[in-house]
């Protein structure tokens, strides 16, 4: 059955999915604050609203995929939110990376106002998103989670319930520590066989067969090889994570040193200027760094 869906935030991986939405013949209306964001995907054929009641007008799922907490307190909170221009009895679906204490917060809001709220924070790329292989993590009720199922299984392959509201931003943040830690030390691992001599595609070939390899190398480490480094996911975002993993180590009085290491080698790949390239250009920075320390003969 065709649904009427609000898609709130039109990056790249809202956009992905307010396509697959639309392509599955539900009834979609995106917005975005960006007004060039907008126009551009209304020359793409997007449904773009000009203003956030405008897109929720009549819509009662509504789907937010936002670059920051304060992007969605932005977006969610106050006169002239979400929460308070959702028609009544809504299904709220906020897709963000975010910190748990903000989800908790603009969840609790909702639900006091009679609306009914998951935490969905998604793995995967915009590709991916696009042709609905996403992993879900899902916190929230029972009965909301089975009223969103019918979306869940068009955008993903597999989704989890972690619990709550709050706790599948708590489990994003732990995936996207582990997952931004391999990709930064397969970089630099990478980068030093190939330094000492090893050809880089059968370096790749054998690593991706032997106890190294990841998830993340046998994806992202094709690319670099052809030094494709267009963002699946953008180094900011990977900084952005790795701050929202040191953040929910201080909350929890616990230390997060490798963590905390970690997102000072993000910060610096975005001050040696790989700002919105994917996390894989990390390697290309190890690589340059070869070729200015590289030992004379």
């Amino acid at each position: 059955m065709s649904e009427k869906i609000a898609v709130i935030g039109m990056g790249q991986m809202g956009s992905a999915m307010a396509r697959r939405l639309s392509e599955a013949q539900h009834d979609v209306m995106g917005f975005d604050i960006n007004e060039a964001t907008r126009q551009s995907l209304v020359d793409q054929g997007v449904n773009m609203a000009d203003s956030l009641g405008a897109a929720l007008a009549g819509r009662t799922t509504v789907l937010s995929s936002l670059p920051d907490p304060n992007a969605v307190k932005g977006a969610w909170m106050g006169e002239g939110g979400i929460i308070d221009l959702a028609e009544p009895g809504s299904m709220l679906v906020e897709l963000s990376t975010i910190d748990p204490d903000t989800m908790r917060e603009v969840g609790a809001a909702a639900i006091a106002q009679g609306h009914q709220v998951l935490d969905c924070p998604v793995s995967g790329s915009p590709n991916e998103a696009g042709t609905g292989k996403l992993v879900l993590l899902v916190g929230g009720e029972a009965p909301t989670l089975e009223r969103a199922g019918p979306l869940f299984d068009l955008l993903g392959q597999t989704w989890q319930h972690t619990g709550a509201v709050g706790t599948a931003k708590v489990v994003k943040i732990v995936n996207n520590m582990m997952s931004m830690g391999n990709v930064l030390v397969a970089s630099e691992a990478f980068s030093l066989g190939v330094a000492a001599g090893v050809d880089p595609q059968k370096l790749f070939d054998v690593i991706s067969v032997s106890g190294g390899r990841s998830h993340h190398f046998t994806k992202r480490f094709p690319n670099a090889l052809e030094d494709n480094f267009e963002p699946g996911f953008k180094m900011e975002l990977g900084e952005k994570d790795l701050s929202l993993g040191v953040e929910l180590g201080r909350a929890m009085k616990m230390p997060t040193p490798t963590t905390s290491l970690a997102r000072e080698m993000y910060a610096l790949a975005l001050a040696e200027g790989y700002r919105g390239k994917d996390i894989v250009a990390l390697m290309d920075m190890y690589r340059e760094w070869a070729r200015n320390t590289k030992v004379e003969a």
